[in-house]
C-alpha cells in the first residue's frame, strides 16, 4: 500500500483494524487474531447528534444485553445512561482526570444501582471482560463533536456505545510533519476544546505511519510512549516504512489488549502537588507484569528473573502486576509479598502503592509484624524489607499462591536472608527485578531466580539501548573536569586488591592499608583541592544547569566531605541553596549529630524541597544516601568525587537521567575520574553503551589520570 495526501494513515489505520479498504471500499479478510474484531461504520451511520459522546442506542442494547435485571425491566438502561451523561457534563466542573476516574468506575463494574430485588443494589456492567464476545467494537473514523468547539478526530474506537479511543494520523510525505503533530493536536486542542469526548478514554494515539506513540488524558508528550512488540528487533522492517506500523497498531488497539488495559493496566494517582494524574503502563511493564502473572496461573515455574534498565518504570509494574494478581480469580486471593532491602526503597515503593490507592496494601513496621500476617494467612499486598525475615521460623506459611516481588535482585538475595525467607515461604513464588545488569558469575542472583527455560535467565529483559530507543530514559552525557584532581585509581585499586586477596591481614598489611586510606582520604579533602573543585562547580551549575531550570547533586567522599562541600558550598550561593542529606551514628560528637542529624521525616521534607522546580534548594550533598531509591526528574547533572563501581555507580549515575521537560540528557560531572568504571559497569552490551553515553571513544582517549 502506498501512501499520499489522499490515501492517507487514516485509511490504512481502519484497513488495519477492520478490514475495509476505504480507498477501493472492499473488505478484505478480517483478521479475528483474538476471538473479536472491529467493524467499521462511516460517522453518519453512528445514531448520534454532533453534541452526543456515547452513541446510546448501542449502549442501551448493551446493558440489557449483559444485565438480567435490565434485560428484564428495559427501561432501566435510561437511568443508568442519564447517570453516565452526568459524569459526562460534570468534566467543566471537576477537571478531565477526575471525570475520567469515575467514568472507569463504571467501565470496570465498581458501580452498583439498586436494581435487584427489595433495591438492593446490584454491579452495573457496560463492557463484558468475560467473553469479550459479548461486546461490539466500532472503528470509525471522521468523528464529529462539538462542545466548546467543533472538532473531528481522525480515528475513534467505540466499544458497546463508548468511545475509548481516539487516534490522529499525520501524513507520512511531509518530512516536517510527525507523530508528534498528532499528539500535540489530541493533547492541546482536542483534550480542552472538546473534553467530554475524552471522559470514557482508555488511551489515545499518534501517528505518522512511521512511529505510534500512545498516551492517557492530560500526560504531556514528553511521557507518550511507543508500542513494541516482544521480541521486536525488526530494525530492517522499521526502516522500509509506513505498513510495518500496523503490527503495532493491531497489537495496541485489539480489544483485549484496550480491555486488559482499562481493568489492569490504568492507574489514577496523586502526583507531590496533590493533583489527580492518570498513569497508562508502557509496554515493558505491560509484558513483565503479565508474564509474572501467567507464569503463576501456569504454576509450573515457579521464578523469574526481570531485568529493566534503571528508570524504566519497576515500581509501577509491581504495582501492575500486583494488582493484576490480586484481581484474578482463579489464583484464590493470593498474598503478593514486595520485598526491598533499604528504607528509601521502602518509602518509595510503599508511597506509589499508598498513592494509586491500591486495595488491601499493609507494611510492615516490624519483624513480629511480618511474622504475624504471614502466620495468619493474611490475603493482601505485603510492603516489607528483606531484613524481616531475620530469624523467621520454616514452613512459616506453605501456601502455593504466595507471590514474591524482590526489588533490586541483584543484591537482595545474598547471604543468609534470602535463604531464610525460601524456608518460610517453601511454596512461594519467586520473582526477582533489577535495574543493574546482574553478573552471570553472581550466581546467587541467577540460582534464586533464573529459569533454565528462559534465554539468557531473564523472564524479560529491557535494555539500556531500549530504553533510549522509547525515550522511557535519557542519554547519559560524560564530562571529566580537572583533571589534575584525579584520582591515582590504578595504584589505589591494585594495592587494595592485593590486601583483599588475603583474608588473614598482618599487622604490616593492616597498617599499610590504613596508609593507603589516610593518604587517599587526605588527597580527597585537602582544603585546597575541594575549593578547587566547588569554584568549578559554582561556575559549570551557573553557566549550564541553572538557567535551564535544572537541580544537581554533589556526591563526596564522605560524611565529613559533604560538610566540608557544603561550607565552601555556601562561598559561592546562599546557604539556602543547599541541603546536606547524611546518616550520624552513634561515635559522632554531640555537635555533628546536632548540625548534620536528619531522621526520616526530615529527609523525606528535604527530598521534597529539592524534587521542586520552585524551591530555593539547589543542590543535594550526599555520600551514601540518595544512591538509589531516589527519584527527582528536575535533578538533571551529578558532580561526581568519589570512588562508585559496578551496580552502586550505575544506579548513581541514573538518578540523572530521568524525563522532566525540556530536559535532553542527563550529565555525570566526573572529578575523581570514573568514567572507565562507568564505561565497565555498561560493556556488557557495546551497542548499547555506544548509544547511552554520548562520545565514547573520544572520552576515552581524552580522559587521563593524574598521580597524586
Amino acid at each position: 500500500m502506498s501512501f499520499n495526501e489522499l490515501n492517507s494513515v487514516e485509511h490504512f489505520i481502519i484497513h488495519q483494524l477492520t478490514g475495509l479498504d476505504l480507498n477501493a471500499m472492499k473488505v478484505s479478510e478480517p483478521k479475528a487474531t483474538y476471538g473479536v474484531q472491529w467493524v467499521y461504520k462511516s460517522a453518519d451511520e453512528l445514531q448520534r447528534s454532533v453534541n452526543e459522546v456515547l452513541v446510546e442506542s448501542d449502549l442501551k442494547d448493551a446493558l440489557i444485553r449483559l444485565n438480567p435485571e435490565i434485560t428484564a425491566n428495559p427501561a432501566l438502561a435510561d437511568e443508568v445512561i442519564y447517570k453516565l451523561r452526568a459524569v459526562l457534563i460534570a468534566v467543566n466542573q471537576v477537571g478531565l482526570v477526575k471525570a475520567n476516574e469515575e467514568f472507569f468506575k463504571w467501565m470496570t463494574g465498581e458501580k452498583t444501582m439498586p436494581f435487584g430485588e427489595n433495591n438492593r443494589h446490584v454491579p452495573i456492567c457496560l463492557i463484558d471482560f468475560e467473553d469479550l464476545s459479548n461486546n461490539i467494537y466500532i472503528a470509525t473514523n471522521q468523528f464529529r463533536i462539538h462542545h466548546r468547539e467543533t472538532k473531528i478526530p481522525d480515528v475513534v474506537l467505540i466499544i458497546n456505545g463508548i468511545p475509548v479511543v481516539i487516534g490522529e494520523a499525520k501524513t507520512p510525505i511531509r518530512p516536517s510533519v510527525s507523530w508528534l503533530d498528532g499528539a500535540d493536536e489530541i493533547h492541546r486542542v482536542y483534550e480542552n476544546s472538546v473534553p467530554q469526548l475524552f471522559v470514557p478514554n482508555i488511551l489515545s494515539f499518534a501517528t505518522e505511519g512511521k512511529e505510534l506513540f500512545f498516551g492517557g488524558i492530560r500526560t504531556p508528550l514528553e511521557f507518550w510512549a511507543p508500542w513494541r512488540m516482544e521480541n521486536d528487533d525488526d530494525v530492517l522492517a522499521k526502516r522500509l516504512g509506513l505498513s510495518e506500523i500496523g503490527k503495532e497498531l493491531s497489537d495496541l488497539l485489539s480489544p483485549v489488549r484496550l480491555l486488559d488495559i482499562l481493568q489492569n493496566f490504568s492507574l489514577f494517582t496523586s502526583n507531590k502537588n496533590k493533583q489527580r494524574i492518570k498513569i497508562l503502563c508502557r509496554f515493558q511493564q505491560y509484558e513483565g507484569a503479565n508474564k509474572i502473572v501467567e507464569r503463576v496461573k501456569e504454576g509450573r515455574v515457579k521464578k523469574g528473573l526481570i531485568w529493566h534498565f534503571q528508570g524504566s518504570g519497576k515500581s509501577l509494574l509491581m504495582v501492575f502486576a500486583a494488582q493484576k494478581l490480586r484481581k484474578s480469580a482463579e489464583l484464590k486471593s493470593p498474598t503478593v509479598i514486595v520485598l526491598v532491602d533499604r528504607t528509601d526503597l521502602d518509602t518509595q515503593i510503599s508511597g506509589t502503592f499508598n498513592a494509586a490507592e491500591i486495595p488491601n496494601v499493609e507494611t510492615t513496621e516490624s519483624i513480629s509484624e511480618l511474622q504475624k500476617l504471614l502466620e495468619r494467612d493474611t490475603r493482601k499486598i505485603i510492603i516489607s524489607m528483606i531484613h524481616k525475615f531475620r530469624d523467621a521460623k520454616p514452613n512459616m506459611n506453605g501456601r502455593d499462591n504466595i507471590i514474591v516481588l524482590v526489588d533490586e535482585a541483584h543484591r537482595t538475595q545474598e547471604g543468609d536472608l534470602g535463604r531464610q525467607m525460601r524456608a518460610a515461604l517453601p511454596n512461594a513464588f519467586l520473582f526477582g527485578l533489577t535495574g543493574t545488569p546482574v553478573n552471570k558469575a553472581d550466581k546467587n542472583t541467577f540460582w534464586a531466580f533464573g529459569s533454565e527455560e528462559d534465554e539468557g535467565g531473564y523472564m524479560s529483559r529491557y535494555t539500556f539501548q531500549d530504553s533510549i530507543r522509547d525515550k522511557a530514559t535519557l542519554p547519559l552525557h560524560f564530562e571529566p573536569r580537572l583533571v589534575d584532581v584525579h584520582v591515582d585509581k590504578e595504584t589505589i585499586d591494585k594495592a587494595f586488591a592485593e590486601f583483599k586477596e588475603d583474608a588473614a591481614l598482618t599487622d604490616e598489611e593492616a597498617d599499610a592499608l590504613n596508609q593507603k586510606s589516610a593518604k587517599m582520604a587526605a588527597f580527597l579533602k585537602s582544603p585546597e583541592r575541594v575549593a578547587k573543585i566547588v569554584e568549578d562547580i559554582a561556575q559549570h551549575f551557573k553557566e549550564k544547569v541553572d538557567p535551564q531550570g535544572f537541580k544537581a547533586m554533589i556526591v563526596t567522599p564522605d560524611r565529613h566531605g559533604c560538610v566540608q562541600y557544603k561550607e565552601e558550598l555556601d562561598k559561592h550561593f546562599p546557604t539556602e541553596a543547599s541541603t546536606v542529606v547524611i546518616s550520624t551514628t552513634a561515635n559522632d560528637d554531640f555537635d555533628f549529630k546536632q548540625k548534620w542529624g536528619m531522621d526520616k521525616a526530615r529527609q523525606e521534607k528535604v527530598v521534597e524541597e529539592f524534587s521542586d522546580p520552585q524551591s530555593v534548594v539547589k543542590f543535594i550533598i550526599v555520600t551514601a544516601k540518595l544512591l538509589t531509591g531516589f527519584d527527582a526528574p528536575v535533578l538533571q547533572t551529578m558532580y561526581l568525587d568519589k570512588s562508585l563501581k559496578d551496580h552502586t555507580l550505575l544506579q548513581a549515575i541514573c538518578r540523572t537521567n530521568r524525563l522532566y521537560p525540556s530536559k535532553t540528557f542527563g550529565r555525570i560531572v566526573d572529578y575523581f575520574g570514573v568514567f572507565d568504571d562507568a564505561a565497565k559497569a555498561l560493556q556488557f552490551d557495546e551497542q548499547s553503551v555506544k548509544q547511552v553515553i554520548t562520545n565514547l571513544s573520544e572520552l576515552r582517549e581524552s580522559t587521563t589520570i593524574a598521580i597524586p
